[in-house]
């Protein structure tokens, strides 16, 4: 893409977040240059005093909205890429590919590890399978809230779990607990320091299942932003390909 192209393309996408802003409280706004009545404008005094204030207020909001809206762009090649998979799989291609991935880890952890950590792998490979499950259930259910709120959430859990298990017992990865640690203070000191969230989970130790439910926690919130950054990507720059895969998922 030419510079002139790169710059154009950001100021439709910034044209559309704040077009969508401005669709809260006025009607037909967004795209409204291709509708028979053509854009909303205001007439009195009042509703043009409204507009501009409520036009005002969209500035900072796009501001902020825009560097997420890049990441829903990068978010939603891979998440179209993965449902594009499991159309084509099917929900038992999705568990065969996901078991076959966490079991070689599971074997690599036996020929590593002690007993008690090949099978502390072994079952968080067997849990990371059904979450990748019950993602690809969610998002074959179909909408998009059910899609954001449990398939992603699922999604991310099927890829944290398994290699934060193994960094607990493998010496080679202790890295990603010291990182863990050096992480979790930062949220109690920073994020979870309100109404004594951080106190309370001061009480336990980030030790064994300490670590694994704390990527847990952090997964499943992940899932629900990259749901959002990417339902706000279909909603400022629709893709046409979403008419060909779901093509693709009724052949499937």
């Amino acid at each position: 893409m030419s510079d002139g192209g790169l710059v154009e393309g950001i100021k439709v996408d910034v044209v559309r977040l704040h077009e969508t802003w401005m669709e809260l409280v006025f009607p037909r706004q967004r795209t409204a240059v291709h509708e028979v009545l053509g854009k909303w404008q205001p007439r009195t005094r009042g509703d043009k005093i409204k507009y501009r204030l409520w036009a005002a207020l969209g500035v900072p909001l796009v501001a902020l909205l825009y560097p997420l809206l890049l990441v829903g762009f990068a978010a939603r090649f891979t998440a179209r890429r993965f449902n594009s998979a499991r159309a084509h799989l099917g929900l038992a291609g999705v568990v065969v590919l996901t078991a076959l991935l966490w079991g070689g880890l599971t074997a690599l952890s036996r020929l590593r590890l002690a007993f008690e950590g090949s099978m502390a792998v072994g079952a968080a490979s067997a849990v990371a399978v059904l979450s990748a499950a019950l993602a690809a259930i969610f998002i074959k259910i179909g909408g998009r809230g059910t899609t954001v709120i449990f398939a992603y959430p699922f999604a991310m859990n099927a890829v944290f779990l398994p290699p934060v298990v193994a960094a607990l017992y493998d010496p080679s990865l202790s890295g990603v607990l010291e990182q863990s640690e050096t992480l979790a203070i930062f949220l109690l000191d920073n994020v979870l320091n309100v109404y004594g969230i951080d106190e309370f989970l001061r009480q336990f130790s980030l030790e064994g299942i300490g670590v694994v439910l704390m990527w847990v926690g952090i997964a499943t919130p992940l899932g629900w932003f990259l749901g959002f950054v990417v339902t706000l990507a279909d909603l400022i720059r629709p893709r046409s390909s979403d008419t060909d895969e779901e093509s693709a998922e009724e052949a499937a």
